[in-house]
């Protein structure tokens, strides 16, 4: 067998943000980051809106509203609506759709139900489906399935849309850390996707069982869902099933499931031997929302 690939080592300034995210209080922190996302003081709101857009490249001619004024608050421009047709929906009955925007970290077979994360670097760690979904029933649904992971940068659409046609089965609210999730804590932080807070949606699609995973990280102490409202923050912070709308909820391929408020990561999980990996979609790749990234069996 070939030696794996040796990892660049972390740089200073990375293994110092590391060790301090051990010891800051994150839920403050991101509480206050949510708050000031929220306020609608002109000047605040403009202040903050301006110096985002001079550190990252966004593009605004996707957006529905193109001019950075007409947002009331932050938030609201960070979790900006796309025009229509900026993100074309990928075309056949078998296509799985991108759910985001973003950076693809892993993908792959579930094996002796671990997943696998910080794929990006050699040095990658395994944590459990169980530990992720918090629902040992559901687990052993994908167990040998297929998983996917993307990473939303702060400069990435933050919507997140259905990747299949699913009736909606489940959501759970699984109360845990905020560490950030880019590539290097991903990397030097074990179980990091089942560590932090997270949303577990489930589904019944035509390909079986589908859950789509919202992970919280530093400053994303908020995910919205298109039929429940902002489900995270919460108090108090207690894992446990949300209400589901009463009547059967269907929600069609690239039809909007939920956001973040501020950026994060999505997983998809689907169950054993339902589908093909786009050759494209490899650890590494960008990812537009709608995109095909497999197709099913």
């Amino acid at each position: 067998m070939a030696a794996e690939p040796t990892a660049a080592p972390l740089s200073p300034g990375a293994r110092a943000f590391i060790a301090l995210q051990h010891v800051l209080p994150q839920h403050a922190i991101t509480g206050l980051v949510y708050r000031l996302a929220r306020i609608r003081s002109p000047w605040l709101k403009r202040l903050l809106i301006r110096g985002f857009l001079k550190l990252y490249t966004i593009d605004l001619a996707e957006a529905a509203a193109s001019d950075p004024d007409s947002y009331a608050t932050f938030n609201e421009f960070f979790t900006r609506a796309l025009r229509p047709g900026a993100r074309p929906l990928c075309t056949g009955e078998k296509a799985v759709a991108s759910p985001c925007d973003g950076t693809v970290s892993q993908r792959g077979t579930i094996e002796a139900e671990g997943l696998l994360q910080a794929r990006l670097v050699a040095k990658s760690h395994r944590y459990s489906l169980e530990s992720l979904l918090a629902d040992p029933v559901l687990a052993t649904e994908f167990v040998g399935g297929e998983f996917a992971t993307i990473y939303l940068a702060p400069y990435n659409y933050h919507r997140v849309h259905m990747p299949l046609t699913g009736r909606l089965r489940a959501v759970r609210y699984v109360p845990g850390k905020l560490y950030s999730v880019n590539a290097a804590t991903a990397s030097a932080v074990p179980n990091l996707f089942a560590l932090n807070e997270r949303v577990v949606c489930a589904f019944d699609t035509q390909a079986g069982p589908m859950a789509v995973v919202f992970v919280g990280a530093l400053n994303v102490g908020s995910v919205g869902l298109v039929f429940a409202g902002d489900v995270t923050p919460t108090r108090p912070r207690r894992g446990r099933l949300l209400d589901v709308p009463a009547g059967p909820l269907v929600l069609e391929r690239g039809a909007e499931l939920g956001r973040f408020n501020m950026g994060s990561t999505v997983i998809v999980v689907l169950p054993r031997g339902s589908c093909t990996w786009d050759p494209s979609f490899v650890p590494g790749a960008t990812v537009r929302m709608g995109a095909a990234i497999a197709q099913l069996k």
